[in-house]
């Protein structure tokens, strides 16, 4: 895995091996973060980075100037890596072991932007679980975006606040939006 831009850009870190993750490939986080930066400045966003595995995506944000980043991940091993590396790239990144459903349901927390990539073998249903939380909680801040990370395999488009989705190989980026516009035509 390596850091795509920023103050780390360039920057390659290897997870132990025994971590239960898959992480967002390059290209696919390259795609993403592109399209992060149309919608955002990157220094004035909260995050949120659900199933955070690797911590991959934060240390992106983290990168990028993000100075209020909350990654969740209910593997003990994950959050000890985000920490360590967090440490040594001097980032910012606050870390919570827990149950990414159970974290939802109790957070306090509201951000800018919730990026979720979870388990490609979830059922669908655990998947559009995400999006409901975090709509029911009202965990995003006014314009806000859900990003949920999934196979191609895996079809959101029928939640209703799903905006759009970006597809890169066999991942699919889907966004969900608080308001989410009427398609004209």
């Amino acid at each position: 895995m390596r850091i795509i831009s920023g103050k780390h850009k360039g920057k390659r870190f290897s997870a132990p091996k025994k971590l239960p993750v898959r992480p967002t490939t390059d290209m696919a986080k390259e795609s993403l973060f592109n399209i992060i930066n149309n919608l955002y400045y990157f220094d004035s966003i909260s995050v949120m980075d659900l199933f955070a595995g690797t911590g991959n995506i934060s240390f992106e944000f983290a990168s990028r100037g993000t100075q209020e980043i909350y990654s969740i991940d209910a593997h003990y091993g994950c959050v000890r890596f985000i920490n360590e590396t967090s440490k040594e790239l001097d980032l910012n990144i606050s870390t919570y072991k827990s149950d990414v459903y159970k974290f939802l349901e109790k957070t306090p927390l509201k951000t800018d932007l919730i990026f979720a990539d979870p388990p490609y073998d979830f059922k669908e249903e655990e998947f559009i679980k995400i999006a409901d939380l975090v709509f029911e909680r009202n965990l995003l801040n006014e314009e806000g975006v859900l990003i949920i990370e999934h196979s191609k395999h895996t079809k959101l488009s029928n939640h209703p606040k799903y905006s759009y989705e970006k597809r890169y190989g066999g991942s699919v980026f889907s966004f969900f939006e608080t308001e989410v516009e009427a398609e004209t035509d």
